[in-house]
């Protein structure tokens, strides 16, 4: 009789530090007190001195730089001081104030249809409930959360570019859908650290966990980070 003995097939061995990877929740925790320690100063690196001129500034923020926003606003906030000043402007006047955030056109209505419906519906002021936000014109979950989160210290998860990308990273989840990312980090993360969060994977995605080129030999992360092990893997 032919033995019916096979092979095992042969495949490298994983790193003990994939072997031993720990689940998203306890993963999450000991990437958080890294980051906290190499940006202690970390925050919303956008300028405002009320959550009416955060909701503005972070209308402004898609698609461009906070320092370029925050060079506009500066400027902004003294000829338009509220959601009234927004409204009685002619919108191309506001289209011109902003032009150099770019979609200038967009942003500008969002921006006075934004005012308002402020106006209408909470007397000019900035509701602090997610639900009433993202029915502002030209606010969605990311705007809203930031404004929750940072203005109104409410803890909230905010999804961006960086926070996208390093939360697939680190194996914190396998979306791509914004929503889906929120939830996934809202189940590993500690709900106190859901707004420093973002003000934590901003600062590492800018210094070091670049897009094209991810600068992991300068990384306290690596230990922790799926995109890392699986290219050293042995």
């Amino acid at each position: 009789m032919k033995s019916r003995i096979t092979k095992a097939r042969r495949s490298k061995p994983r790193s003990a530090a994939w072997t031993s990877r720990p689940g998203p929740i306890a993963r999450a925790r000991k990437i958080l007190g890294i980051l906290k320690k190499e940006y202690p100063g970390s925050r919303c690196s956008l300028y405002f001195k009320s959550p009416f001129e955060l909701l503005i500034a972070t209308i402004l923020s898609a698609q461009c730089t906070d320092e370029r926003v925050n060079k506009v606003t500066t400027v902004l906030f003294q000829k338009y001081r509220g959601p009234e000043d927004f409204v009685r402007a002619d919108v191309s006047e506001i289209e011109e104030a902003i032009r150099s955030t770019g979609f200038y056109k967009n942003k500008a209505k969002s921006i006075q249809g934004c005012s308002k419906t402020l106006i209408e519906l909470y007397g000019g002021k900035v509701p602090d409930e997610l639900g009433k936000l993202v029915n502002l014109r030209g606010v969605g979950r990311k705007t809203a959360n930031v404004v929750l989160g940072t203005a109104f210290k409410k803890q909230a998860v905010v999804v961006d570019t960086h926070v996208t990308r390093l939360s697939n990273r680190l194996g914190l989840t396998k979306e791509q859908d914004a929503v889906k990312i929120e939830f996934d980090l809202m189940k590993a993360v500690p709900q106190e650290d859901w707004t420093s969060l973002a003000h934590l994977f901003i600062d590492h995605g800018r210094a070091v966990c670049k897009a094209p080129r991810p600068r992991c030999e300068m990384c306290k992360l690596t230990a922790y980070c799926d995109y890392y092990l699986e290219k050293n893997k042995t």
